[in-house]
């Protein structure tokens, strides 16, 4: 009884393709929107929260608004590093000049280094070395490159050895570093210079320290207190003196708001669905009204209550089941072309996205098509017989 109630939904739904398709369109474009908007929004966040992971989820970044006639140097960041919650701590003064080489010149962010700071940042080296601490304490002239700004001035060519020139003071490059492919290095300038930052603040005339960073040496609430104890202290019990960032609460904070963001819009796309649902019952209600002398003779030769019943409300599931599968097909086309269009970030569509909006569909379908496939299952044989619409 169930094949053939299939059957004769099948060929319901065959005979009449373009009311079939327009009656499904409703239900494509809800499918479409929720996968869509869901996708895109998972997909933006995974880059986003990667980015986050790749800075350090175990990075504390401090900047000091106040220093009560009490500035921060370079040995206050060593005392605070000696903490057992606290692996390492760096400045992070920077500036922006002109850095040129013979006949090349750009416009390079300059930061202020110490040993400390490439490992809180996580820079990889390419070439040569990096910053050390003598370097620090001898005010050395030398200069670690980006992978881009070494291909900006030295066009390829080897830059270990050479000198550059930077607000008219000589460096000897030391050392380059691999080549940076994250999204917050292609939304700032990537033509960055590190030097000691002694040069750096003595250059900038910002003698005292300004801002820097921490990396926590396990939990990073409890390198967070430290520090904060730390300033406290120093700044006469003035919270407001200072500002402390945890890379780990921006991280959990994303999370938060990008799954509301998620609930939002799959919330806003499930209206379209609701929408191709009142579009299914109001097809419905057209067939079961054409469709009342075969209801009629249906019901004489023996077919119960719940077999026109059955065969209505299958005809209405498969309406919202091929809607949601020619939903997923275009909605996993629009990804696909996105996708190329984004080039660094990818967007797919989750298993649980899908498994959502098949289950949804299917209870569309169902809620529905009830309405018209109890009205023509409750139809009385005689009267159907009559019917002459």
């Amino acid at each position: 009884m169930l094949i053939q109630s299939i059957i004769m939904a099948w060929e319901s739904v065959r005979s009449n393709k373009l009311r079939s398709f327009l009656t499904m369109l409703g239900i494509i474009i809800g499918v479409m929107a929720l996968v869509v908007m869901v996708s895109l929004v998972n997909g933006a966040t995974g880059v986003v929260t990667s980015e986050i992971s790749n800075l350090g989820n175990d990075l504390l970044n401090v900047s000091v608004r106040d220093d009560k006639g009490s500035p921060l140097r370079l040995q206050d960041l060593n005392e605070l590093a000696s903490d057992e919650t606290i692996r390492y701590a760096a400045p992070t003064g920077s500036m922006y000049t002109t850095a040129k080489h013979g006949y090349s010149d750009i416009n390079a962010s300059v930061t202020g280094a110490t040993a400390a700071y490439f490992v809180i940042e996580g820079m990889e080296l390419e070439a040569g070395r990096l910053i050390k601490t003598v370097d620090v304490e001898n005010a050395a002239y030398v200069a670690v490159l980006s992978h881009d700004a070494a291909e900006s001035l030295f066009s390829g060519e080897e830059a270990i050895g050479k000198t550059i020139t930077l607000g008219g003071r000589s460096f000897r490059v030391i050392g380059t570093l691999k080549e940076d492919d994250s999204l917050m290095s292609a939304m700032f300038s990537s033509n960055s210079i590190y030097i000691p930052y002694t040069v750096e603040s003595r250059m900038a005339g910002q003698p005292y320290i300004s801002s820097f960073a921490v990396a926590a040496a396990g939990d990073t609430g409890a390198a967070e207190q430290a520090v904060a104890d730390y300033l406290l202290n120093r700044f006469a019990q003035d919270d407001d003196s200072f500002q402390i960032i945890n890379m780990s609460s921006i991280s959990s904070a994303m999370d938060t708001v990008t799954g509301m963001l998620s609930l939002l819009l799959g919330g806003i796309a499930a209206i379209s669905l609701l929408v191709g649902g009142i579009g299914i019952m109001n097809i419905m209600l057209v067939s079961v009204t054409e469709r009342t002398k075969e209801i009629g003779i249906r019901k004489a030769i023996g077919a119960g209550r719940g077999t026109i019943l059955m065969q209505f409300l299958i005809e209405a599931l498969m309406l919202a089941l091929f809607g949601c599968v020619f939903g997923l097909l275009l909605s996993a086309l629009i990804l696909m072309i996105v996708s190329m269009i984004a080039g660094s970030i990818t967007f797919t569509m989750s298993p649980d996205v899908v498994i959502l909006a098949v289950v949804f569909s299917s209870a569309i379908g169902l809620i529905f098509g009830l309405y018209p496939a109890n009205q023509a299952a409750k139809k009385h044989p005689i009267e159907a017989l009559r019917y002459e619409g």
